[in-house]
């Protein structure tokens, strides 16, 4: 068994995999995720139920955040990547309309997979802390949107509140972490996602993150019950060009 030190973030997709089976389980008994997950979606206020709309679900899972956008919006097209191959099983095992496709990849490798834009939207649930050059990640997801477009990153960001600090704590190591162990026979997926949100931006850091990845309109907004100031929808649009780079 590898410790939490030991798993490094290209490890993570792999990690996923392990505990794939037992996922959905394990993210059904925390009140309020597919609930928050849904409010995520509905604020980035996608016009006309999705009609006309293509969407990217990026860092899909197990088809949460899919479900979620799906919605908010059920007459978009949404595309829905994950790099982990078990999790993206899981989704694909479920039913879902015609106008929804899962593609295996690395959400750096979205061109080699054939997966390019525009896209009038793109929801990012637990993704980004995860990546090893999330700037860098921010701007190409920019890259993906139409001028006008919304990105929706659905995270944790504990950092700016003690409270948010304590209690993401107590919820790690007094449920999260032995109910991963139970469930998989391994906390190390577990003990590294208490360790990645406990070092992950604040939600003014992240805002700024935004807003140096050239994203307008940059704001963000908590969620209900035990997650509040835990978990947050950062919204973000991509710059319209101005009348210099219009002309």
């Amino acid at each position: 068994m590898t410790t939490d030190a030991g798993l490094r973030r290209e490890e993570v997709p792999a990690a996923f995999d392990t505990g794939a089976a037992v996922y959905d389980r394990l993210v059904g008994a925390n009140p309020g995720y597919h609930a928050h997950l849904r409010l995520s979606a509905r604020r980035m206020r996608l016009p006309g139920e999705g009609r006309g709309l293509r969407l990217l679900d990026a860092g899909c899972g197990t088809g949460a955040s899919t479900a979620a956008l799906l919605t908010a919006a059920p007459h978009a097209e949404i595309v829905a990547i994950d790099a982990a191959a078990q999790m993206l099983a899981q989704a694909r095992a479920k039913a879902w309309p015609s106008s929804v496709r899962f593609v295996h990849a690395r959400v750096e490798d979205l061109a080699e997979a054939g997966v390019r834009g525009p896209f009038d939207g793109i929801l990012a649930a637990y993704l980004i802390r995860n990546l090893a050059d999330p700037d860098g990640q921010l701007r190409a997801l920019r890259g993906l949107l139409r001028p006008g477009g919304t990105l929706a990153v659905h995270e944790y960001s504990v950092r700016d509140s003690l409270r948010a600090r304590a209690i993401w704590d107590a919820v790690c190591w007094s449920v999260i972490i032995p109910s991963g162990r139970l469930a998989t026979g391994d906390a190390t997926l577990y003990r590294y996602l208490r360790r990645s949100v406990a070092g992950f931006d604040g939600a003014r850091r992240f805002r700024r993150r935004l807003r140096q990845a050239g994203f307008t309109g940059v704001h963000s907004e908590t969620m209900t019950g035990w997650q509040r100031d835990v978990v947050h929808t950062f919204l973000a649009s991509a710059p319209f060009p101005d009348a210099a780079e219009a002309g």
